[in-house]
């Protein structure tokens, strides 16, 4: 079997318009985005590199023996982000880098290395994801838990805000009522917003404007599958928990970590 070598990338921003200063936000004695570089270093990564902006958060996580590389200010996204950290590194257009989002300190290391597998096992696509059932109709139907739709080869079909695929059977579409053991099936899906890419597709995608689609469901994913890119499309092995966005998310992810560091464990 060949090596399957990939780097984690990541992305971190101090300004939040929900959490200013998130990544250096303290839990159990560290900053949030060591947790999350800790989760990383724990995958099969042969190199794990944190891109900032800020050099406070160059400065916390230099202290820890962590890879910093200082990117521009102005990206509009992580993905862009990524792009330049490619180009800086020199990578190889068929180098696999893995995006991991500073915000989820409870990243389960398998998981990283799940969606890198998962790009490897084929070649032709340029991205991979995860996705996991939905079991709740609340999240069906919440914009915000973001829906994917796979083919029969796993490659997605479309990623929406909306409740797809729509049973044209079983729904009333005016109350938008449904029967929950329905979602039984996994038919419904929530996608994961961890990412591995080729660096030769991130050097191309940073010189795409948005896409019409995108524009309307605000996922950038879409400007992939606009440009005719294949994304190949993983059940996540195990759980994927919640990141950070509000201060009710720290809250809970401070209780889960502390309650661990008390017990002996990172």
């Amino acid at each position: 079997m060949a090596v399957r070598e990939f780097i984690a990338v990541i992305p971190s921003r101090y300004a939040s318009s929900r959490l200013p200063g998130k990544p250096l936000a303290q839990i159990a004695g560290q900053p949030m985005v060591a947790h999350v570089w800790r989760r990383a270093c724990e995958s099969r990564a042969t190199r794990v590199v944190v891109a900032t902006d800020d050099a406070r958060i160059e400065k916390a996580l230099a202290a820890l023996g962590a890879e910093v590389l200082m990117t521009r200010a102005d990206h509009p996204s992580g993905t862009d982000r990524l792009a330049e950290v490619a180009e800086r590194l020199g990578l190889a257009d068929d180098a696999v880098l893995v995006n991991v989002q500073g915000d989820e300190p409870l990243i389960p290391p398998t998981l990283i290395d799940q969606v890198a597998d998962r790009l490897f096992d084929d070649p032709d696509a340029s991205i991979a994801t995860l996705a996991e059932a939905i079991s709740d109709v609340e999240s069906l139907f919440n914009p915000n838990v973001v829906k994917v739709v796979r083919a029969l080869s796993g490659r997605a079909l479309y990623f929406s805000r909306a409740p797809l695929p729509w049973d044209r059977e079983a729904w009333d579409s005016d109350a938008f009522a449904m029967r929950p053991e329905l979602l039984e099936t996994d038919a419904w899906l929530r996608h994961i917003g961890l990412y591995a890419y080729r660096a030769g597709f991130l050097a191309e995608y940073r010189d795409w404007t948005p896409s019409p689609l995108e524009h309307l469901e605000q996922l950038e994913q879409l400007r992939a599958l606009h440009h005719g890119h294949a994304i190949q499309v993983a059940l996540a092995r195990e759980p994927h928990p919640a990141g950070v966005d509000t201060v009710e998310d720290l809250a809970r992810v401070r209780g889960l970590l502390e309650a661990k560091a008390n017990r002996g464990g990172d």
